[in-house]
Parts: C-alpha cells; sequence; structure tokens
C-alpha cells in the first residue's frame, strides 16, 4: 500500500487536480492521498495559507476578513466548476471557514483550513472517504507529533478502504486544532503512512527529486537518486527545503522508504529516501544564510566543570538557542539564527557572560551563513580538503570547519554575502 501526499504547487488550480487523480489512478497500491493547501498558480499569484493568515490577522483588529477570504472562495469554487463538483457543498464550508476566522478562532485554525478546504475537494473528486486529522492526529505543545496519532488514525483506516486527509494540521488533546510548522503537510503523510503501516511513502512536488545543489543557484545540479534519513536531516538542516526534516520521525522506526517525486514529470524516479545505503562519497552542498556568530574565550576554560552549560543556560535566558558549536582549547564559538535577538539584546547578553564568567573576551558578528557537504562515510572522504581549496581559490573567506563529529556532514561556515557563491563553487569542485 502507498501513501501519497502532494504538495501546494501540486494542487495549485483544476489542471493540477486532474493530473493528481490521474497518478493516483496509475497505480492502484495508492490508496491514502493527504494533500496541501493550494499553492501558487504562477510567480505572481498568492498561496491559500498566505491569504489565511491575512484573514487572521483582520480579525484580530476587529475587522471583517471578508475582502481577502473572497479571493480564497474563489479559487476553490473556480476549481470546484472545474471539476464540475456539488458546488453548494463547498459552499456551506467556506461560509462556515469565514464566519469562525472572524469569530477568531485564532492563527492556527485559520492556517489549517487551506488544507480542510483541499481536502473536501479531492475527496468528492476522488469519491474517497475523508479524514478529519483533528479527530485522530495529536499535535504536543511543543509542535511535534503526540505517539496517539498511530493508534488513532489506524482505527479509522480499513483494507480496501480508500482516504483523503487533510495535511499540515492536527489537534492538541484537549482537542483545540493546531498546525505543524510551515511545509508540516510531509509530516502528515509521514503519520498517515506510519499509522497505515505502508510499503511506501510519495511525496509529490514541483520538483523531479533532491537534487545535489539548489538548482536556483546551480542550474544543471543533478538529482540525487538515493539518500539516507539522516542525510536528509542533515541537508534540510543547512538549508535544502524540498522535504521537511521533521517527516522522518514517524517513518524511521517502521523504516518505510520515500520517494520524491514530481507531479508535473509522474515518469521520473526521483529521489528514495531510506535508512541505510552502502553509497560512499559526497552527494550533496547546501547552505543556509541569516546566522550571527557569538565567540568567547577564557583560559581553562575546559577544565572549569559546567561552565559551558552555565553559559549555554544564559543564552537561553536571553532567548538564544545555537545551532552549531565549534570548540578550541580555550574558546568557544556558536552560531545562532539572527532572528532570534536584536544587538540591544545581545549587548545586554555579551556584558552579563562577561561579568559572571569573567571571560577574556567575547563578541557577537552578524551576518554569517553555514554550508553544509553531505554524504556517506566521509570520515574516510578528504573531498571537503578540495571544497576548502576550491573556496580558497575563489577569494570565498571560510570562518570555521567543522570535520569528523558527523560521517553524514561537513560543515563550513562563510559570510552571508558569500554563501550562494560558495555552493556553486564547490558543487563545481565535487561534482564537474
Amino acid at each position: 500500500m502507498i501513501v501519497c501526499k502532494f504538495g501546494g504547487s501540486s494542487l495549485a488550480d483544476e489542471k493540477q487536480f486532474r493530473k493528481v487523480k490521474a497518478i493516483i489512478e496509475s497505480d492502484s497500491r495508492r490508496t491514502i492521498a493527504v494533500v496541501s493547501a493550494p499553492g501558487k498558480r504562477d510567480s505572481g499569484d498568492e498561496k491559500i495559507t498566505d491569504m489565511l493568515y491575512q484573514c487572521n490577522a483582520l480579525a484580530q483588529k476587529n475587522q471583517s476578513c471578508r475582502p481577502v477570504f473572497d479571493k480564497i472562495a474563489s479559487r476553490y469554487i473556480g476549481i470546484a466548476e472545474a471539476l464540475r463538483l456539488d458546488v453548494s457543498r463547498l459552499t456551506a464550508a467556506l461560509d462556515e471557514v469565514r464566519q469562525n476566522i472572524d469569530a477568531g478562532r485564532g492563527t492556527d485554525y485559520a492556517a489549517s483550513r487551506g488544507e480542510y478546504l483541499s481536502g473536501q475537494l479531492m475527496a468528492q473528486y476522488l469519491g474517497w472517504q475523508f479524514i478529519e486529522p483533528a479527530e485522530c492526529i495529536v499535535i504536543n505543545s511543543d509542535g511535534t507529533v503526540n505517539p496517539l496519532s498511530y493508534e488513532r488514525l489506524a482505527n479509522l483506516i480499513s483494507d480496501g478502504g480508500h482516504y483523503v486527509i487533510p495535511g499540515f494540521y492536527g489537534a492538541t488533546e484537549q482537542g483545540v486544532i493546531k498546525t505543524f510548522s510551515r511545509g508540516g503537510s510531509d509530516i502528515s503523510g509521514a503519520i498517515a503512512a506510519r499509522a497505515a503501516k505502508a510499503d511506501l511513502y510519495e511525496n509529490w512536488t514541483d520538483v523531479s527529486g533532491m537534487y545535489a545543489a539548489d538548482p536556483r543557484i546551480v542550474p544543471d545540479a543533478k538529482v540525487i537518486d538515493e539518500i539516507t534519513y539522516t542525510q536528509v536531516r542533515e541537508l534540510s538542516d543547512v538549508g535544502a527545503s524540498v522535504f521537511h526534516e521533521e517527516a522522518i520521525a514517524p517513518v524511521i522506526d517502521l523504516q518505510i522508504p520515500i520517494n520524491i517525486r514530481n507531479t508535473n514529470d509522474p515518469d521520473a524516479p526521483g529521489t528514495v529516501i531510506k535508512a541505510t545505503s552502502e553509497k560512499s562519497g559526497i552527494i550533496g552542498v547546501s547552505a543556509k544564510g541569516g546566522y550571527s556568530k557569538l565567540k568567547l574565550r577564557k583560559l581553562m576554560m575546559f577544565k572549569r566543570p559546567g561552565m559551558r552549560h552555565a553559559m549555554l543556560t544564559m543564552l537561553h535566558l536571553y532567548g538564544v538557542r545555537p545551532s552549531f558549536s565549534f570548540f578550541g582549547i580555550d574558546s568557544i564559538v556558536w552560531y545562532f539564527e539572527s532572528s532570534q535577538a536584536n544587538d540591544s539584546v545581545l549587548t545586554s547578553m555579551i556584558d552579563r557572560l562577561k561579568k559572571d564568567f569573567r571571560l577574556d573576551y567575547v563578541y557577537y558578528e552578524r551576518n554569517h551563513a553555514m554550508l553544509g557537504i553531505v554524504g556517506g562515510h566521509l570520515e574516510d572522504d578528504t573531498s571537503f580538503i578540495t571544497a576548502c581549496a576550491a573556496l580558497r581559490d575563489a577569494g570565498i573567506k571560510i570562518n570555521n570547519v567543522n570535520y569528523g563529529s558527523s560521517n553524514a556532514t561537513t560543515l563550513i561556515g562563510v559570510n552571508d554575502c558569500d554563501a550562494k557563491r560558495a555552493v556553486e563553487v564547490i558543487y563545481r569542485a565535487l561534482f564537474s
């Protein structure tokens, strides 16, 4: 049995809905479809979810969301009419959603309605049973999946049944609608695959798999044919965004393979994500910007038990949670997302660090990026030397290197302004 999830670009209009139906009907094993809200039809268009956030913002100001919501309703009604579906059922659902948003049901409720309405349409179009995620998918307060979700969803699925499940949302244990982070329909698909004990989880999008580099930076980048769960998470951590890294967790215990496919090119094999791979060497390079760098030093720092933990605790008090760490004999460099703290907060934090820990020095810098070279068995691979040499020859400054702490990733810190060029330089050095 196959669980197939379709992203927003796969459901942008009636033509895309028809493509989805053709894909589903081409393989009888596809019996569960997880759907996103309609995405952009072209570069000048708006995503349904973004418009729903606008509706909620208006409601929070005690203003009617009708002007924006009418655009949303028009999109859905246009799809329904083109597919010759029962528009009266859809109209009733749209009216209820608009009234609830205006009544102040909250951000998560508003954001979730794109998937809800998309699911209603797809269930009617396919003639399949609609499953309401709020009745079975439980999301914890920290946004993670509650294991109760698998059992509850499994109880709603029977052999021989065909189901449509909206992605992106569920509910708290108290029954209040809650969403995952953006892109969370990938997680919903993984939950469905786990609950159904699927043989395969297909993730249909608008690209033919995961690329060895961002094709917007490297237009001729190769598609990765095979990648492991760990490698996907490592690539996602440094900017690759084709697949939500948290969607690995539900399927990893059952080792359900994931196949990323292209709705607009269904014959392309895509990328298979699985538990293990015998392949070695580099498979991809990616970069993520928007980091700040905090560097501090104290003589004999690591001879003082608990000092590093105490400093991290202080960082957390100021809202700073480092993503990457580099260590010297008497020094630490922490990279954190710049959005976590403004300059005044960081200045206050540094003053406190200096005073409480009597540091030799501590300072921060903005505009940093982290580049990851990801592959298999990298502890036996020296490609990072070639990569560093290529960056040097291109005049790109290297700020930090972390090699050996992971057998799947080498991390290289560069300036934010150099990140995209660094990806291209390394790709050319390692893949050409």
